[in-house]
């Protein structure tokens, strides 16, 4: 991955354009490129893809280079039109078309609030030198592209978040995944709830909501990240959690794999060999092809692999949660979304 290439938040993109418009407000002109210092460091520019200078405003435009990560905001247009504000009212930050609006509470924002993130936000007020504003920042369809995201689940609505810690898109660094299972953790506890399940698609996902009712905030976009959440519970417990996901994947998560890309962990069959007691239906579960293969022969055998799996997937998410007060059980299901095997509570 080393020489793939890094990319641009949508807050340095934002920063960028807040810093060419407020210029462009003061002295008619649009600097471009425009270059802006981002967290630690960096200094990149950005060349204007908008501009316009009217009556008492300006806007300028920044198509967002996401490098080589497949970040669903590649190429978007972001958008920022500054105007003068109140004297003494400091920086005042909206959501234009495409940017989303905060309805729920756990969240770094207040409920009401436009999703421009803390960092964006004080490198914007950064560029503009303590100017009195108003600033609007929009993103070109952005309120398609976020159905793609997890806003909806975190109850922002209406369009994307504007996000970035340090300005740099890493490629695959999966931080965008993993920030958002904590949001959607900060915004179960916020909304008091004490069951939450992460599950490793949405085959199981409707499984372990379906199962016990769970609502939609109660849900976490786990994906192969098991060991995000778990950890990030260990520091935020809630007093239950359900993990479901597919045989395969807890079968990594029962071998102590936290991370259950087939990219970054296999399924070691020698693990599954050893939770199978009878000796001929153990050398068979060696010898398998997939996990699914695995559970079709010691069903077949009246071995119940599904239960096993989740015995010590269980005991994989306990180590990690280290004696955090969260209970734990774990739903095992097939392709169909069949269950097979459960553990816990």
């Amino acid at each position: 991955m080393s020489d793939l290439r890094y990319g641009w938040t949508t807050g340095a993109c934002a920063t960028a354009a807040t810093k060419a418009a407020h210029a462009a407000l003061l002295t008619g002109e649009f600097p471009d490129p425009v270059r802006i210092t981002l967290p630690k460091g960096q200094e990149p520019a950005f060349a204007l893809a908008v501009e316009e200078l009217g009556d008492g405003f300006a806007t300028a435009g920044i198509v967002k280079d996401a490098g080589d990560d497949p970040d669903v905001t590649h190429g978007a247009l972001v958008r920022s039109t500054v105007r003068p504000g109140p004297p003494g009212g400091g920086v005042v930050f909206r959501a234009g078309p495409g940017v989303g609006t905060v309805t729920r509470p756990g969240l770094p924002l207040e409920v009401g609030e436009p999703a421009i993130n803390p960092v964006p936000r004080r490198m914007m007020r950064e560029v503009l030198g303590g100017a009195d504003v108003i600033v609007e920042i929009s993103v070109d369809g952005g309120e398609e592209l976020a159905r793609r995201t997890w806003n909806p689940r975190l109850g922002i609505l209406g369009g994307l978040s504007i996000l970035g810690t340090t300005g740099v898109v890493v490629p695959y660094s999966c931080s965008a995944w993993i920030d958002s299972i904590r949001r959607g953790v900060d915004v179960a506890r916020a909304m008091g709830r004490e069951h939450v399940a992460g599950a490793t698609g949405s085959t199981s996902e409707k499984v372990a909501a379906d199962l016990y009712g769970l609502p939609e905030d109660a849900l976490l976009d786990m994906g192969d990240f098991a060991g995000a959440v778990l950890k990030y519970l260990r520091r935020h417990p809630v007093p239950r959690l359900t993990i479901a996901g597919g045989v395969g994947k807890l079968a990594k998560l029962a071998a102590g794999h936290l991370d259950l890309h087939s990219k970054r962990s296999q399924v070691d069959f020698g693990v599954l060999a050893s939770m199978v007691a009878d000796p001929g239906t153990a050398e068979r579960v060696r010898g398998a092809n997939t996990a699914l293969d695995a559970l079709q022969i010691c069903m077949r055998a009246g071995v119940p692999l599904g239960d096993l799996v989740a015995a010590r997937a269980r005991e994989t998410a306990l180590a990690t949660l280290r004696g955090a007060p969260v209970a734990v059980d774990v739903v095992v299901i097939d392709r169909a979304g069949t269950i097979v095997g459960r553990a816990g509570p």
